[in-house]
C-alpha cells in the first residue's frame, strides 16, 4: 500500500513538471514567434525646447513626410514631418511609440494622427509644414523607423 502510495506521488510530481515545462515552451515559443514589443515614453516638445542641431537639419527633412530619429547629447528625440502644405491649420500628433525587437534588428513603429483643418476654419493663406518632435527615453537608435498614419479631420 505504501508503495503504490509512493508510486502515485511520484506520478503526480512527474506530471506537474511535465505540465509547468510545456507552459514555459509555450509561452518561451510565442514571445520568440511574436517579438519583443515595448513602448517608448515619449515628451512632445514645444518650438523652444527643441534643441538647437534639430532645428539645423528640420529644414532638410520638413518638405517631406516621414519619421526620423536623431541622437542628440546622448538623449534619442523623434522627428515626424507632414510635408509641405498650402495653408495652415494641419497639425501632427505623436499617439505612441514602440520599440519592436525582431532577431537582431529593432524597429521603431511612431503611430500619428494627422489632422486637416476643416472646411470653414479660417486659416493662414501661407505655405507650413506641420512637425512633432518628440524627446524618448531610448539610450539607443533603432536600425528602422515605420510611420503609421490615422487621417482625422
Amino acid at each position: 500500500m505504501k508503495e503504490k502510495l509512493k508510486e502515485l506521488n511520484y506520478k503526480k510530481i512527474c506530471m506537474i513538471a511535465i505540465v509547468i515545462m510545456l507552459i514555459i515552451g509555450i509561452l518561451l515559443g510565442i514571445k520568440y514567434f511574436i517579438g519583443d514589443d515595448e513602448q517608448v515614453s515619449f515628451d512632445v516638445l514645444n518650438q523652444e525646447q527643441i534643441p538647437q542641431k534639430i532645428q539645423e537639419i528640420l529644414p532638410r527633412y520638413k518638405s517631406l513626410e516621414r519619421a526620423l530619429a536623431c541622437k542628440v547629447n546622448d538623449e534619442i528625440f523623434i522627428i515626424v514631418t507632414r510635408g509641405e502644405k498650402a495653408t495652415g491649420g494641419y497639425r501632427v500628433d505623436i499617439d505612441k511609440v514602440e520599440q519592436i525587437k525582431e532577431d537582431t534588428e529593432e524597429t521603431m513603429v511612431v503611430y500619428t494622427t494627422f489632422k486637416d483643418p476643416s472646411p470653414g476654419d479660417v486659416v493662414t493663406q501661407v505655405s507650413t509644414y506641420p512637425h512633432t518632435v518628440a524627446k524618448t527615453n531610448l539610450k539607443d537608435l533603432p536600425d528602422k523607423i515605420e510611420l503609421k498614419v490615422k487621417y482625422e479631420d
